[in-house]
């Protein structure tokens, strides 16, 4: 199964297809016009059109996208039940990752993992579900996934987040090198490189603990340290 990233909106939103030979799936795909595009240069057919969540910015194309391809709609509640989707005979894993929303999923397909605004490259999404707790379960999950495995998260922010961790840890030497590997035009990180340098994935590492004493919060338990991060983001 093949990946390609789609860059549309103000906001750095990322778009994807996963296609194998001859058909394709759209997650979030807001860049309608530029999918429908490739699709018809590569001679794919549109079989699914999905998303990580339902937050209006991850949806505004799909009603183009069905509209001219034929495609069928997955809705949210219907990947959490399911947990799976088919696709020329490769499983595409639907992992129900709670806590950014509560519809949220994750897609895991061989080693390509798309989180949406669950965990993005360099930080993780705000949690506007409230559900703390939840989020971090879904994050504890994604974490504990093979180091290889790809992110490809819903929107580009490693700038930003690199200058948030930056102030976290300036003597972070991963920090750079994670930047200098940065492609715009190709936004991705490991879990292994995430786990050097995303203070969110790293609420039990001791460098992070101490940031967060330093700044006179919570860090007895699991949960506490991962509410005061969430509390500085």
């Amino acid at each position: 199964m093949k990946i390609k990233q789609f860059r549309y909106s103000s906001d750095n939103n990322l778009a994807y297809l996963l296609y194998g030979d001859k058909t394709a799936m759209a997650i979030d795909g807001g860049a309608a016009e530029e999918i429908l595009s490739f699709i018809e240069t590569n001679d794919l057919t549109l079989k699914y059109v999905t998303n990580t969540h339902r937050h209006m910015d991850h949806t505004p194309g799909d009603k183009t996208l069905l509209d001219r391809s034929g495609a069928v709609f997955f809705d949210n509640e219907i990947l959490i039940k399911n947990r799976a989707v088919e696709l020329e005979g490769r499983e595409i894993r639907v992992y129900h990752t709670p806590g950014h929303s509560s519809d949220s999923v994750t897609f895991h397909c061989g080693n390509f993992l798309i989180t949406g605004d669950t965990l993005f490259n360099g930080k993780v999404g705000r949690c506007f579900s409230g559900d703390l707790k939840g989020f971090l379960s879904s994050v504890k999950f994604l974490k504990d996934l093979p180091g290889e495995t790809i992110i490809y998260a819903g929107h580009d922010y490693v700038e930003e987040y690199m200058a948030f961790a930056k102030k976290l840890e300036p003597d972070n030497p991963h920090i750079e090198r994670y930047l200098k590997k940065y492609d715009s035009t190709h936004v991705h990180s490991t879990l292994d490189e995430e786990s050097r340098i995303n203070p969110f994935l790293r609420f039990n590492d001791k460098k992070i603990i101490s940031v967060l004493e330093k700044r006179g919060l919570p860090v007895g338990t699991e949960f506490e340290r991962w509410e005061s991060l969430m509390s500085i983001m």
